[in-house]
């Protein structure tokens, strides 16, 4: 097993820890585990490329590690009432539209890389969680609103789906040849 597999292997791992404190209110460490896992994401792509160790797991691993934990993040939100149920809809949709448009290319011997437009996603996604964290929602009986939600909620629906219109729209072609 390589360095970098084993990287994203811990990356799985930490998103149990992540929800356990979160759910325990222990906020300021499930965001020191939350960034950790990120941070986490970064350390095994430099890895896996600079020491040539690019592997089908990790491939695979990988992408899929980043979106377990983000959903774990927003799932948490949506269930602390900081974030709503549709939000994490559209991002669920967007994800599975974008893998399913994978297959479909598979299928037809093509490999789609990620865009610029989804690494931004990704981090902009995993930065407005931390800010989520770091900025608790406002007590009860505050009539202030919850003005870090909001924006983190919209800077993720906007690069959301603006990565998954871009992703269509560069290759609609697949479909086109799709039987």
């Amino acid at each position: 097993m390589t360095t970098a597999n084993k990287i994203t292997i811990f990356r799985v791992v930490l998103i149990p820890v992540f929800l356990v404190l979160a759910y325990l209110g222990q906020l300021k460490w499930a965001l020191a585990v939350f960034i950790l896992a990120s941070l986490s994401d970064m350390v095994d792509g430099y890895v896996a490329r600079h020491y040539n160790q690019i592997t089908d797991f990790g491939k695979f691993m990988d992408p899929l590690a980043d979106k377990v934990l983000v959903m774990a993040a927003m799932c948490y939100f949506v269930e602390a009432g900081r974030m709503p149920g549709w939000a994490l809809a559209v991002v669920l949709l967007r994800e599975f539209a974008v893998s399913g448009m994978r297959l479909v290319a598979v299928e037809q011997g093509r490999v789609i890389a990620a865009a610029w437009s989804g690494k931004i996603k990704t981090a902009a996604t995993m930065l407005c969680l931390c800010l989520m964290l770091l900025f608790p929602a406002p007590q009860l009986g505050d009539s202030a609103p919850d003005y870090v939600a909001l924006v983190s909620t919209a800077v993720i629906l906007i690069t959301t789906v603006y990565s998954g219109v871009e992703y269509f729209v560069k290759n609609i072609d697949v479909f086109r040849h799709a039987e």
